[in-house]
């Protein structure tokens, strides 16, 4: 068998990789971080002289997984966290995994080595009126030339994470006080009801936005990020910003979009007494997942409970 490059491996599972997002098998966010991941190792690789896939070794890849890397402002961080490593492991199992599929290779260097224990996850908090009065006040600091008031509004219209990463000023209608998602990996396509909070800076937002943008597609809402992954992630920093100004996430509690999310799916189930309206307005697929949103408990078979 002929010495494949990590180069040419790269280049080969990538295509795959693309193959299958556009399958629907795997996100592009995930198709991006792997490819990023990857892109890393290569460096890290011809550091250390090797710059065959044949020649990663096993200690050659865990030396990579426990690598000292950089923070979202360029710090220095030098024992990453345990969903990094997890990220880095799960790109070179992936690339590994295809490459084999694809005859570039016989190496399996992840094979022995140790599992990334995770922390045990935390119970969601359970925010109240109260505390989205809280977020919203905090939110409007440097409105509009800030895009936090808009990004809360969206979360409070029920968009997630990756919708409002890549929402424009195309998708809304303020007059029918909507937004439209095209919805993302685990959501369905869908307009959202607006709040009278969220038409209001989002018109302020909007009209800042198109005065600064003559030419060119719609401007996007929230982030001018470059790729989806990083989309993303700055939405999560964006709202990580708001629950630290407002003083709901300290160093003892931490204050996620998806609380906010959580909040919109009790709201909508107090209102409707329907688990199909929460999923409906939250773009999901399953009962199930919103039942969790919304911290019902339900029995499909009616066995034991009630179901919506």
């Amino acid at each position: 068998m002929a010495r494949t490059k990590i180069r040419n491996a790269l280049l080969s599972v990538a295509r795959v990789w693309q193959r299958r997002a556009t399958a629907g098998e795997l996100s592009v966010e995930t198709v991006t971080l792997y490819i990023q991941v990857i892109e890393r190792l290569l460096r890290f690789a011809e550091a250390q002289g090797v710059t065959c896939l044949d020649d990663i070794t096993a200690e050659l890849a865990s030396y990579f997984i426990e690598a000292p890397g950089n923070d979202r402002h360029r710090g220095v961080i030098l024992t990453p966290a345990g969903g990094t490593r997890r990220q880095r492991r799960s790109a070179l199992e992936a690339l590994f995994t295809e490459a084999r599929a694809l005859g570039l290779t016989k190496a399996a260097p992840l094979v022995d080595l140790p599992p990334i224990p995770r922390s045990p996850r935390k119970p969601g908090n359970e925010l109240t009126d109260p505390d989205m009065q809280l977020l919203r006040f905090h939110a409007e600091r440097g409105m509009p030339a800030t895009r936090h008031a808009a990004l809360l509004a969206l979360l409070l219209a029920g968009l997630h994470t990756a919708e409002i990463a890549a929402a424009t000023t195309d998708d809304l209608d303020l007059t029918a006080a909507e937004v439209w998602t095209n919805g993302a990996t685990r959501t369905r396509s869908r307009c959202c009801r607006l709040d009278e909070w969220g038409v209001r800076v989002l018109r302020l937002r909007r009209t800042h936005l198109l005065h600064a943008t003559e030419t060119g597609p719609p401007p996007r809402l929230v982030t001018a990020a470059s790729s989806a992954y990083r989309s993303q992630a700055s939405v999560c920093s964006g709202f990580g910003d708001i629950a630290r100004r407002s003083g709901l996430s300290t160093g003892r509690r931490k204050v996620e979009p998806k609380d906010v999310t959580r909040y919109v799916a009790r709201k909508i189930l107090h209102e409707t007494g329907q688990l199909s309206e929460v999923a409906r307005r939250l773009g999901l697929s399953s009962l199930d997942a919103a039942a969790g949103l919304a911290g019902h408990r339900w029995n499909p078979e009616g066995e034991g409970g009630e179901a919506a």
